[in-house]
């Protein structure tokens, strides 16, 4: 979970580029996770 100013704004581009530097950076090809971006404040 990435808590953020404004859920709303993470490009989907972005996201997946930081999915893809958290697989190379530890070790995780090949398998799938989820980055969960929620607004500061939110439950």
């Amino acid at each position: 979970v990435f808590f953020v100013n404004d859920a709303k704004l993470i490009h989907f581009s972005y996201q997946h580029y930081l999915e893809n530097k958290l697989r190379q950076s530890f070790g995780f090809a090949g398998t799938p996770f989820r980055l969960v971006f929620k607004t500061r404040g939110e439950p």
